[in-house]
Formats: structure tokens, sequence, C-alpha cells
């Protein structure tokens, strides 16, 4: 076989031997007309290309059809391409940046002198419509560097962007219609194929992420395969946007920001009462096989660059200047394992007290940028569930298992579903690559021993260790990434951690950083929109609000009341206003449970319960009765009321 002769093996097992550089589109006419007709784009050894780039390697070859998943994202590729044609149409003045996928949709940037508005948007989706319906083809051009700069003059976002490539790197450009793009694909075969899509918005973004280049205007769009997901997105949307906690933390009264402290949140009295049922629940699971502590939040320099956080990780930190030596050489720690390493040192460890977990609440404080501070989901003060296991090696497999059964079954409590990512080393780490070897070897044994499917994320490590990540999909089908098991060789040697072994002599521990709701403050967040700020009957502020029908019946409400704030159950009485006012206020509210007292109720011992979504309809029910159903769901903390 020549060096020219490329084997592309098909999914029924065949070979197909073919020059290099033949089309992939040849390949599936080769198969079947039929398959070419519904082709999209192929994969080789599972890198996705369309059907118009030379085929440059063999291996494992397949058709994806509007079928796979993965052909979403191609044609997104080239719905930000249609939006790039649509807009220099009527914007010749408009610059080009880049237009990639993204999760559920596409975007393009565009450096203009004024932004666009809405009116904009929707000429430019008219026109979209206009290039779709031409059927333009997607034509690929392969070229040298000086026909790029040529066919870029004009473009200097495209040109920066040439200048980047590196000298054996193939340089390609697309052409739809009277559009060319420097782009290296992959794209479907024409504009037609994007039939099902919305513009959706604009933002400011910074050329190339750099706050200190231009700001460009981005326009967000969306594209499926079909109108009725193209609908049900638009209606997730929607429902988000209705969800949204920085609204609902607002209409519910549980937190706010301000401006004297940007990134920190002020929680209120109802708020509180969520965060501390929060860490109150994890507190429980945790009680038996964990240890709690507390550490200093301000550490000296020396401890972060003993731990690598200085070199690799200053940047996020909020450093302190000390006066003394008149340098920035203390910081608010961003994170807890260094100070957990020093508890683990402060004593002699043997190998009977392993593993030993650590878990702490602290307050931690990480320089996130103001533009990408977000509601509770991204901020400069939060606290983590955050956990150091200082264990033998030997152990490495049995607590990963038992750390991710509990994180699981945390996640499980409040109906969101996990999913599991493998992450590797990262480009920039700490340590040697035989450590790493042992390190990734260790966590992967250890996570196929639970038998879990996992996603593999290459480089996507933490800097000192792999890691076992894990999302949680909620309500509205969105994923959130959430706890981590992070497995750390480096810090050991660091800070030369030590256990007697079982032949009494010194022997080093593993680490593994474990948290389960990440931050607290983003937890909330997930909640408050998972659950539409619907909380559960334990997790809500407030549980029961006791409505007197009239000013006379108050002081039997109020012993109700009473009663229930003595079998801890969050009540509160109501009797302002008119009945249809302040059950309407606390629907509003969202509690979970209305107590309604009339004279027959009082006279009874029994309220007329309507519980939170359920309508109009009441159930009379006695006091005691009532009482002990709350009870029961507080104590096993039910899902709904």
């Amino acid at each position: 076989m020549s060096d020219e002769t490329l084997t592309l093996t098909l999914p029924d097992g065949s070979a197909r031997e073919v020059p290099r550089g033949t089309l992939p589109r040849e390949v599936v006419a080769s198969i079947g007309p039929r398959l070419l007709r519904d082709a999209i784009a192929v994969t080789v050894n599972g890198a996705v290309q369309d059907l118009m780039t030379p085929l440059r390697a063999g291996g494992a070859f397949r058709v994806l059809t509007p079928k796979d998943p993965e052909s979403l994202a191609v044609l997104r590729h080239s719905g930000a391409h249609i939006l790039a044609t649509a807009v220099r149409r009527l914007r010749p003045d408009a610059h080009i940046g880049f237009g990639p996928a993204i999760d559920d949709g596409f975007y393009y940037d565009f450096e203009v002198d004024r932004p666009f508005t809405p009116e904009d948007l929707e000429a430019f989706e008219a026109e979209m419509r206009k290039v779709v319906a031409e059927k333009f083809p997607f034509i690929r051009d392969e070229v040298d560097r000086e026909e790029a700069k040529r066919r870029f003059a004009d473009d200097p976002l495209k040109l920066e962007r040439i200048a980047d490539l590196g000298d054996s790197e193939v340089i390609s450009t697309y052409t739809d219609g009277p559009f060319i793009d420097l782009c290296r694909g992959p794209h479907v075969p024409d504009t037609s194929y994007l039939r099902h899509f919305k513009l959706l918005h604009t933002a400011g973004a910074y050329w190339r992420g750099d706050e200190r280049r231009q700001m460009l205007q981005r326009i967000y769009a969306t594209a499926w395969w079909s109108q009725e997901d193209l609908a049900a997105y638009l209606h997730r949307i929607e429902e988000a946007k209705r969800r949204d906690h920085r609204v609902l933390g607002k209409a519910l009264d549980l937190f706010f920001f301000h401006h004297v402290s940007p990134g920190a949140a002020f929680w209120t009295e109802r708020g509180t009462i969520v965060y501390n049922e929060l860490v109150r629940f994890i507190r429980e699971k945790q009680a038996e096989r964990f240890i709690e502590v507390k550490t200093p939040l301000l550490f000296g320099r020396a401890l972060w660059e003993q731990s690598g956080h200085w070199g690799k990780y200053r940047e996020n930190m909020f450093l302190v200047h000390n006066s003394e030596t008149n340098e920035q050489d203390m910081s608010l720690k961003p994170m807890n394992c260094p100070s957990h390493y020093l508890l683990y040192l402060a004593k002699k460890h043997s190998y009977r007290e392993l593993p030993r977990r650590l878990v702490t609440f602290d307050v931690l404080h990480r320089n996130e940028l103001t533009g990408a501070l977000s509601g509770l989901t991204r901020v400069r003060q939060f606290s983590q569930d955050d956990c150091h296991v200082f264990l033998a090696p030997s152990q490495i497999t049995a607590e990963v298992r038992f750390l991710m059964d509990f994180i699981m079954s945390y996640y499980r409590a409040f109906g969101l579903e996990p999913s599991l990512r493998f992450a590797t080393r990262p480009p920039t780490r700490i340590g040697t690559d035989a450590m790493w070897d042992e390190a990734e070897s260790a966590l992967r044994q250890a996570l196929e021993s639970t038998g879990q499917a996992y996603e593999l994320k290459p480089g996507d490590g933490a800097f000192y260790g792999p890691k076992i990540d894990f999302d949680v999909t909620d309500s509205l089908g969105r994923a959130w990434q959430l706890g981590t098991i992070q497995l750390d060789y480096n810090a050991p040697e660091r800070f030369d951690l030590q256990y007697v072994g079982e032949d009494n002599a010194m022997h080093r521990p593993v680490v593994i950083h474990r948290a389960v709701s990440g931050s607290l403050e983003r937890f909330i967040a997930i909640l408050i929109e998972h659950f539409a700020g619907a909380f559960p009957v334990w997790l809500a502020p407030e549980q029961v609000r006791v409505l007197p029908i009239s000013d006379d019946l108050a002081p039997q409400a109020g012993e109700i009341v009473a009663r229930m704030k003595a079998a801890g159950i969050r009540a509160d009485l109501d009797a302002h206003d008119t009945l249809n006012y302040r059950i309407r206020e606390a629907e509003i509210m969202k509690v979970p449970y209305m107590a309604v007292v009339g004279r027959r109720e009082a006279e009874a011992g029994t309220v007329a319960v309507r519980t939170r979504g359920a309508g109009k309809k009441q159930d009379i029910v006695p006091v005691s009765d009532f009482i002990a159903r709350v009870r029961t769901e507080i104590a096993e903390r039910v899902l709904g009321p």
C-alpha cells in the first residue's frame, strides 16, 4: 500500500481504500445515492469534517445525517455563515470576526459603528431566509497565506487571524453566494439546509475575549433540524426567563446585590433560611463519616507558593497589601485546600485513621472580572461544601465509589439527574508526567469500577490533578456542572504529608478534593430555577401561611400558628386586607400551604388547606393531622407538597 492510499473502515466492518485527498462525498456516493442525499458530514476517527474537505487520514469512517446529534453543530456553524452573509448584504461596512456553533445555537461577531437594534435583527433574519432560498453551495477553497491576505484585505479582524496561523496549517475559505469567510469548516452542502432557525439577541463581546481590545457586536441565534425542536427550544428559553433566579430572588425576597460589594450576595431573612436549611441537609448527610473544621480566611504568600496557587492562580486571587513589607504578599483564600493540609500536618496520623475526610463551609473569595459577574451563578464571595480526603493509594477505588454514591444521592434528593465527565491533564499544570500518569490511571480505574457511563474531557483537569466532574440536568433539561472528585498526588509531595503505615514506617498519602454543591450560592441559583422558586416544603422559607377569613378569627388563627411553630414548622399569620388578596399574595410568594380558618374551622379545630399549584381546591383537615402531615414532609424531605 502506498503512502498516498488511505484505508477507511465503515461501521459494518468493511474497508474502502481511497487516494489521499479524496472528497468524503465521493466515498459516500460509492456507498449509495440515498445516503449521499441524506448526508450532512462525516466523521473520521471521531473527528467531524464536511463532505467538501479532502481526506488526509484513514480510520473509522461514519456518515452523519440529521438523525445524528453531531450533525447539529455542522448545521449551526453553517447558520453562522448565513447570518454573516445576510449582515454583509445589509451592512457592507461590518467587519467580520468569528462565527462558531455553541450549545443550542451559534453566534457571529461583527465590528460596526453602532450597536445592532431589534429592528436590525428582524431585517437580518428576513435576509437570511432569502439566502436560504437561494440555495448557495458552500464552496471550500484551500489557499496559501498571501492569497488569504488578498481575499480579506478589507477585513482587519480576519487579517489578524491569518497572521496567527502556523506555517504548516491548512488555510481554507468557504464561499456561499457573495460571502467569503476564513474558516476550517465543517459546513452543510448548501444554504437551503438551514430551515428552522431564529435570531435571539445581541450582546457586546470583546474581540478575542480580551477586555483591552475593541468591543464587537455579537448576534446569538439557534437552529434545529425540525420546527418542533425549534418551537420546544424557544419555549424553554421563555420558561428559563420566567425562572431566572435573579428575578425570582428579588420577587421572593431571598437575596440582593449592592454596588458597595460587587459579586457578594446580601441574604435576606427568607434567603438565609433557604441557605441554612441547605447547609443543615449537607451536615446531616456528612455527620457520621466526615470531620467538619474551620480555618482562617487570610494567608501569607508562602503558603500559596507552596501550594502552587501563587504561580498558577494569582490573577484570580484577592491580594492584600502588607504595610510592614510594603508588598502584596497575602491573599484572601480562593479555596480551602492548603488550610486543610496544615490541619492534617498539625498531628501525626496512622493508617488506621484513613481515609480522613475534612470538610468546611468557610467563605472563599475569587477575583472574577466585573463583566463576568452574574447573579448567584458567578460571584466573588461564596462558600463551598468543600472536603479533602487524605487516604492511602490502595483506598482510592473504594473511596471514589463511596464519594460518587454520596454525591449522586444528594442530587437525586432534589430531583436532579447527574451525569459524569472524566477530565485529564491540562496544558498548564504542576507535577511530573509520571505523577500524572499514575493519578489518571488510578482515577480512571476507580471510575470504571463503578460501572457508571462517563464522557472523556481531555485537557480539562485541575492544574494539580485529574478529576471526575458531575453535571446535573434540571427540570428544563439544562445541564449544570456542579460537584467534583479530584485526585491529587502533587499536594502530598509539596506539603510532605505522611502517615504511619502497618509496617510502622512513614508513607505518603494521596488527597481527593471533593465538592458536592460546588458553590452554595450557585447551587441555590440552580435550585431556584429548577423549582421555579416553588421549593419543597422542607426548603421553603415559609412553609404554611395561616389565613383567617375575617379579623375576629385572627386570635384562633394565631393559636394555630403557635402550635405549628412549636412543632418546628415555619408558619406565619396573615390577617390584613381581603382574603382573596391574601391568597393571591401567598401564591405569588410560592408558599407550599395555605391554611384558611373560617368560623366552622375554628369551632371544629380544622383548617381548609390549599396546596400550592392545586388551584382553588381545599381539603378540610384537623389541625393536628395537618401538622403531622407537614412534619412528615419536612422530616422525609419530600420533593413536593
